[in-house]
């Protein structure tokens, strides 16, 4: 039997701002409270519903306020591609933000990625107050973790998705800012770029999107069906409606028929396109050696993982034929310390697992170690399409070929 994951002693603040994030995570995924037998729990779920329809009543506000031309579009004179999603982590974005930008790229167009750069590395407070005080924060240019030509930043400063797009996509400028109306003119009048990726673009209405790609989670569509704190969705469902292209992800060949029928009473115009994350091959983390897929047959392995969802990247290795003997899961996004890594390898050894394997996200936030006593590997993914590959490849001709 496989072992529990461990649970990790709070050593310091981020470790203890982890197990209460995880722990918030497990509670607002709760889909019948009535069932819980913890009144604190229960009494906890109650208060968390009252934020949710606070929060969703701002966001409709704040949507309300664009739409009416109160709150400002800016528009860049160039195409901007939003990829985004209605829920919270877990959907698969990134390797199709890549996908796109890798045809676009190879299409004639000069391609940035605009991203906001999830929980990378931020000045100090009071460097960060002084700059909103001094009003420098507008003046203060993006962090480019690529210029499509070199890559500048680490994972640390630019971000886990920016810094793994920036590697897997050479010729293509990665720019990290809140402000993405400010990286999207610095990526153009700097950079000489034509067309802007927002990623994460959905709920980021300041520049103007001039085509809009949402994905589904086809396992977890619409989460428990509450907003932000109580459940995992950003915003109403009902705002799909705003969507060009719909991608439904993670995908197998089972009938999506009930789950597009829920999608097209919230919109009926959108076209529809599903795919399914392929594993591909295995990567040396620290050696960068590619080993096939049939490396994992009956191999005794730990499964290590800080993400949104591990029991689907589990799942994977399991089906690949991984025997997993232990199960090391942190928090999201989760940067990994020195000491963390050699105690994982340790208790891998100590338990038998002949290789550690890990997602692509995770390995770039590892850190250097001149040797391992048990390799470790992530696992690379990338798209297949599954159906709607005319939808898809219609709507790279709109974008680079559009009048």
């Amino acid at each position: 039997m496989a072992a529990c994951p461990d649970r990790k002693p709070a050593m310091s603040w981020r470790t203890t701002w982890e197990q209460i994030e995880t722990f918030l995570v497990e509670v607002i995924q709760i889909r019948e409270p009535e069932k819980i037998p913890d009144r604190r729990i229960r009494f906890l779920l109650w208060v968390l519903r009252q934020l949710s329809r606070l929060y969703g009543g701002v966001v409709q506000l704040r949507h309300f306020l664009y739409d009416k031309g109160i709150f400002r579009h800016h528009t860049l004179g160039c195409q901007v591609i939003s990829v985004g999603n209605l829920t919270v982590g877990g959907t698969g974005k990134t390797p199709v933000v890549e996908v796109f930008a890798r045809d676009l790229q190879r299409a004639g167009r000069k391609v940035a990625i605009l991203s906001r750069g999830y929980k990378k590395q931020e000045p100090p407070l009071l460097e960060r107050l002084l700059d909103l005080l001094l009003m420098r924060e507008r003046r203060r240019p993006p962090r480019v973790v690529s210029d499509g030509r070199t890559l500048l930043l680490d994972s640390a400063r630019g971000g886990d998705e920016p810094y793994m797009l920036a590697s897997n996509l050479p010729d293509v400028a990665v720019l990290v800012d809140k402000n993405r109306v400010k990286s999207g003119r610095y990526a153009i009048d700097k950079l000489g770029c034509d067309t802007l990726i927002l990623d994460d673009g959905f709920q980021y209405r300041a520049l103007k999107h001039r085509v809009e790609i949402v994905l589904i989670d086809r396992r977890n569509p619409f989460g428990n069906g509450y907003v932000l704190p109580r459940g995992l969705l950003r915003e109403s469902a009902a705002n799909l409606r705003k969507a060009d292209y719909i991608i439904l992800t993670k995908c197998d060949r089972r009938d999506n028929a009930e789950l597009k029928a829920r999608i097209r009473a919230l919109n009926d115009q959108a076209e529809i396109i599903e795919c399914a994350h392929r594993s591909r091959y295995l990567r040396n983390v620290f050696t960068t050696a590619r080993v096939e897929l049939d490396f994992l047959r009956d191999l005794p392995v730990t499964a290590l993982s800080g993400i949104a969802a591990p029991e689907g990247f589990e799942a994977e290795l399991e089906r690949l034929g991984a025997r997993i003997i232990r199960r090391e899961r942190f928090a999201d996004h989760h940067r990994y310390t020195q000491q963390e890594i050699i105690d994982v390898i340790n208790r891998s050894r100590r338990e038998g697992a002949r290789a550690i394997i890990t997602t692509e996200k995770d390995a770039v936030r590892f850190p250097r170690l001149d040797r391992t006593d048990v390799p470790v590997f992530f696992l690379r993914v990338e798209i297949e399409l599954l159906s709607g590959t005319e939808d898809f490849n219609a709507c790279i001709a709109r974008i680079c070929f559009r009048s």
